[in-house]
């Protein structure tokens, strides 16, 4: 019978052999999608394209000193690079949350970079605040019809038609003559804007 302290390296070393390949496997895929040749990662990344060859094909080691530019090269970050979780639950099961004249729903998790959002909106006779923070912001209008005051001016937004604008430009939304429901989305700069109102 093995050693339990030698079992447990065996596992060790599978799981570091498991993570190199699903590592490489991304890279791989990641160039591909983007569309780019070995060289022309390369160039971007400021690494051979042979490197680039060995890394991907496991004949060279997986090091931070290559990492770090190929996942720059890439856009990606190196957290999910590394990412192997496999319990976490693909389902997101959003809840409701109530706000003065509106209704949303977290169609994203807390943690993603972009926050996507369902959100009905109320009718009213009060002018909603216009508000303002950094990045764009994005809707399709599922359902109703939408105001969106997008400074000095007023657009209408109907069922089947998308707005994408700048916020840094004072904005809010309204729903006209009856409820509305918008899809959203905008980056996390716009998250506390948008959860104590539209």
């Amino acid at each position: 019978m093995k050693d339990p302290v030698e079992v447990r390296n065996v596992q060790n070393e599978n799981d570091v052999e498991d993570i190199e390949t699903i590592v490489r496997t991304r890279l791989r895929a990641l160039r591909q999608t983007l569309g780019l040749s070995l060289d022309e990662l390369a160039e971007r990344a400021s690494l051979s394209g042979s490197t680039i060859s060995r890394i991907e094909t496991g004949k060279r080691s997986i090091s931070l000193d290559v990492l770090v530019p190929l996942a720059a090269a890439l856009q990606i970050d190196l957290d999910s690079l590394f990412d192997v979780r496999h319990d976490e639950d693909v389902v997101i099961r959003p809840t409701a949350q109530h706000g003065l004249g509106h209704t949303s729903w977290l169609l994203s998790r807390p943690t993603s970079s972009s926050v996507l959002l369902r959100m009905r909106l109320e009718p009213t006779n009060k002018k909603p605040d216009l508000r303002v923070h950094p990045g764009h912001d994005w809707f399709y209008v599922l359902e109703g019809r939408i105001t969106l005051l997008l400074g000095d001016r007023a657009i209408d937004v109907r069922a089947g038609e998308a707005a994408e604008f700048t916020t840094m430009t004072p904005h809010a939304l309204a729903a006209v003559d009856e409820p509305a429901e918008v899809i959203m989305l905008f980056d996390q700069g716009g998250r506390t804007a948008h959860a104590s109102g539209s």
